[in-house]
């Protein structure tokens, strides 16, 4: 798969605590072989959570209903997921794959509201395959973290859209004349 070059990465962006972005562009380091290979390779040793929030990446990149702003933040921290030198060395005991983490659950929580049940169902099917039954248990920590920044999202949207009804009550408020 070529990756056009409208996915090249923004500026930095923070979401907590973690760079999402970065100047630098790793989606050149992206390609589905690459993407398969490092998933097969390394990805028992990376454990549940990191494989799962990967596929489910990959999986809504796949998607043609997904922006292209989207897609540039998925290609990026795929791209630093495959890239075979990181920040911390994956084969570091213990925190080797944490910076991974820190990336893919950043970009995850980016594009959370791109994620839908069969991309979650997809990404499952294959953690399930490779880890066996009892790995759900990672992959819902996940998803419920995931379906929190949504809901967040949502009541913020929900506060903004209340706060300029009263402002703009507050207007019509001002402008009636005293009797």
């Amino acid at each position: 798969m070529k990756i056009n070059k409208t996915y090249k990465l923004r500026k930095q962006k923070k979401v907590g605590n973690i760079l999402v972005n970065n100047n630098e562009d790793y989606s050149s380091h992206f390609s589905e072989e690459k993407f398969w290979d490092k998933i097969l390779k390394f990805g028992k040793k990376a454990g549940v959570k990191l494989t799962y929030g990967a596929l489910l990446l990959f999986y809504t990149f796949k998607k043609p209903t997904v922006p292209k702003k989207v897609k540039s933040t998925i290609l990026g921290a795929l791209g630093y997921f495959i890239l075979p030198v990181d920040l911390i060395p994956d084969f570091t005991p213990i925190v080797g794959y944490s910076d991974d983490l820190a990336i893919v659950v950043g970009a995850l929580l980016v594009v959370a509201t791109y994620i839908d049940a069969d991309t979650k169902q997809l990404a499952k099917n294959k953690v399930t395959d490779w880890f066996g039954e009892n790995a759900i248990k990672d992959t819902d920590s996940l998803d419920d973290e995931m379906e929190k920044t949504i809901q967040s999202r949502r009541e913020k949207k929900e506060m903004k859209i209340e706060n300029k009804k009263v402002k703009k009550e507050n207007r019509e408020i001002k402008n009636i004349p005293n009797e």
